[in-house]
């Protein structure tokens, strides 16, 4: 990208960090985020937050659309209408969005709409709201909608001029700007003022760094005011230094309300911490207190009790991931996960995961390590001497027999255990292995590198132990359901057609997706059947269910239809034969079909339809329109029932669409009215046929995510035939 268009990709971020932070303002929300859609994956990833930092808001920073059931902001993506997770009552989050107050340490209300054109799902507009605070009424949600559609449409703006914004590695933070300015004078006498009180006082940010510290204050601390400026209050402070004292800042940010703490000195004495948070940070009132009565809070145990991962955005972290682990559905999705939380609360800068599968060492997911060295164990033998350091090929054979975890805190104990491969530099100078062990079973190992030497303190072995029997936990669901999937697409696979026949004067492209939830497998099918040189059958069905037994019904009525109408019968009669088949097969699912004989010859369709969907028509510089076609009963209920057809032109360059309902079935919206926007996207689309099934998907399904499966089948008729193109 050269110097201009990183100018022209920066303004439209500064333009939206300003609409940020203005929606954030008007309506008397204290924090706001943009959440993006990652181009070309179905993730949403934090891009900015306003008022408070990303590591206090609560959910993960990189969300999977289709696989996180609970999360707000995917519901409204997923949905493609604003969510609110309510105000004011603690409860009502839970009700609806469990996972969402599970994950999140500090109550509060979110208020999240899409961001939606058109043409595509560009993201999230989320604003949180303190519990303790009344809910946004219905003119603010107004606002909020509004807001969501501007920034949609500055989105894709920039996108249709080539500087599509994406989310960026980390989450950026922006401050809410002061009220109102402050002279240089009046900074002046409020510092004068600060120090001439008896108690001292300072000033954190959102992040809690000291910007203000007066002298009296740091007298009290022991600590000079240099030391203590720029710094993180319990990092400048090593006595207070405890999750607990930063758990109670962490309060006043995010929930905008007075809270305090006591804490003792090494010299001796107590201190009493007041904290009085504003939109753009916290002032702490510090004296000394020996009343009884004032709040006491948990005091540190010991230094290595907060040692590593015992920060609370490390807790935070832990805590995300251990939630977020127990809806994982697929390998992919656990590594994600561990690479986004797992990592940051560890501070780790590397980490892999092996399973074993035949006796040998599969590196299934890894972030971090070289990929050259990775190589050199992936599908090596569990005991070999094929090695690499902390991921020895042979060593961790005995890890995953033994279920023990190892922890080797520089190179130097790695060669005491392992000789063979502690020479072979892997840029790592410390190694955790995690076995992952389920009912006595080993699943897999997870391997965590860090970039210099360190101990690993008794909690965080601990800690670390804990995480891998969730992980194993995780893996094991993943990988059967990964093996499900597997057997699922193959079975998908078999049961639609390969390849289709190429008719010359008739253009097809066709396109099936499964639903996003449940097994890769369905009901819905299609086929195109050549029945002689100017005459094709195109034919598509829908059987109700999304699992194994509904594919299998597919097959068998696929292979009935395909039977019936090689051995001449006309359209009406293949449905009527069909039917009767599978009243007599009593199958106890619904069954839908539409069959359409096409004779190029004469330029005409015969259509019959047994339920199902009503097909597009677009003639020739015409807009598209649905056929209303005579009505069939659903296949398999009436052994007696009758299907009339219907006869249409098909003149050069008509183009003809067949589908099943999981095109046009979107959630809170008329059936009828999806199939009449189908129609408009057909009457607009131009180009090549592929084009158009693509085109049609998109508008279809803009956010990839799909409660049904989806069929499509496009013929065109051409006027000067050519070989037809199959996909």
């Amino acid at each position: 990208m050269g110097r201009s268009e990183d100018l022209r990709t920066a303004t439209v971020q500064d333009l939206l960090d300003h609409m940020l932070a203005r929606t954030v303002d008007s309506l008397g929300a204290h924090a706001g985020a943009l959440v993006l859609l990652d181009p070309g994956a179905e993730v949403l990833a934090l891009d900015v937050s306003v008022g408070l930092p990303p590591e206090f808001m609560g959910p993960p920073r990189r969300i999977a659309v289709t696989d996180a059931p609970g999360d707000p902001v995917a519901e409204a993506v997923r949905l493609r209408q604003p969510v609110w997770t309510g105000s004011g009552d603690g409860r009502q989050p839970a009700r609806g969005h469990p996972q969402h107050v599970e994950l999140s340490p500090y109550p509060r209300g979110a208020a999240v709409t899409p961001l939606v054109t058109p043409s595509a799902v560009w993201g999230a507009l989320l604003v949180l709201i303190p519990q303790n605070g009344p809910g946004p009424d219905e003119d603010a949600r107004r606002r909020l909608v509004t807001a969501g559609h501007c920034v949609a449409w500055v989105l894709q703006g920039a996108a249709a001029a080539g500087n599509r914004l994406v989310p960026g590695s980390e989450p950026r933070f922006l401050p809410l700007p002061p009220t109102e300015p402050v002279a240089p004078g009046e900074a002046r006498a409020a510092a004068d003022l600060v120090a001439s009180l008896p108690e001292g006082g300072c000033r954190l940010d959102p992040r809690g760094r000291i910007t203000f510290v007066d002298p009296t204050a740091a007298a009290l601390l022991g600590l000079s005011v240099p030391h203590l400026l720029g710094a993180r209050l319990w990092e400048a402070v090593p006595w207070l230094d405890h999750a607990v004292y930063e758990h109670r800042h962490r309060i006043a940010v995010a929930e905008r309300l007075p809270t305090s703490f006591t804490a003792h000195r090494p010299v001796g004495g107590r201190l009493l911490f007041q904290l009085y948070p504003d939109r753009t940070g916290v002032s702490v009132r510090i004296a000394l207190t020996d009343d009884v009565f004032a709040p006491r809070s948990q005091e540190p145990v010991g230094m290595e009790a907060v040692a590593g991962p015992t920060r609370l955005d490390a807790l935070s972290h832990l805590m995300c991931l251990s939630g977020a682990l127990a809806e994982a559905a697929s390998v992919r999705q656990i590594v994600d996960l561990v690479a986004d939380h797992l990592m940051l609360s560890l501070r780790a800068q590397a980490f892999a995961l092996l399973v074993s599968e035949a006796g040998r060492v599969r590196v299934v997911g890894h972030r971090g390590f070289d990929p050259k060295v990775l190589d050199g164990v992936d599908h090596a033998p569990l005991v070999s001497d094929v090695s690499v350091p902390g991921l020895t090929a042979g060593a961790p054979s005995w890890e995953l027999n033994q279920g023990v975890p190892s922890f080797f805190a520089d190179r130097e104990e790695l060669r005491a255990v392992h000789p063979e491969g502690a020479d072979i530099d892997d840029g790592m100078g410390a190694w955790a292995w995690l076995p992952l062990m389920v009912s006595g079973r080993a699943v897999g190992i997870c391997v965590v590198g860090y970039e210099r030497p360190r101990e690993f303190t008794l909690p965080e072995r601990t800690t670390l132990t804990s995480l891998g029997a969730l992980i194993a936990q995780a893996l094991d669901r993943a990988r059967q359901y990964d093996a499900a999937q597997q057997l699922a697409e193959g079975l998908q696979a078999r049961l639609l057609p390969r390849t289709l026949p190429r008719i010359p004067g008739l253009q097809v492209a066709a396109r099936y997706l499964p639903a996003s939830h449940g097994m890769d497998v369905g009901g819905d099918f299609y086929d195109l059947i050549r029945l002689s040189d100017t005459e094709v059958a195109a034919v598509i069905g829908d059987v109700q269910g999304h699992d194994v037994s509904a594919a299998g019904l597919m097959g068998q009525v696929r292979t009935a239809v395909h039977a019936y109408a090689v051995a001449g019968a006309a359209p009406g009669e293949v449905l009527a034969r069909t039917n009767r088949l599978l009243t007599d097969l009593d199958p106890d699912l619904l069954t839908s079909c539409l069959y359409a004989h096409i004779d190029m010859a004469r330029h005409c369709a015969h259509l019959a339809t047994a339920g199902h969907v009503p097909p597009l028509l677009r003639p020739p510089g015409r807009p598209g329109h649905v056929l209303d076609l005579p009505p069939g009963p659903l296949l398999g209920v009436d052994p007696a029932a009758d299907y009339p057809t219907l006869e249409v032109d098909l003149p050069p360059g008509t183009l003809l669409a067949v589908y099943t309902d999981g095109l046009v079935e979107t959630h809170g919206k008329d059936h009828d009215a999806g199939i009449a926007e189908l129609a408009a996207v057909l009457s607009g689309a131009r180009g090549p046929l592929d084009a158009i099934a693509d085109a049609l998907l998109a508008r279809a399904q803009p956010s990839g995510d799909r409660t049904d499966d989806t069929a499509l089948l496009l013929l065109n008729v051409e006027e000067h035939p050519t070989v037809g193109s199959a996909v």
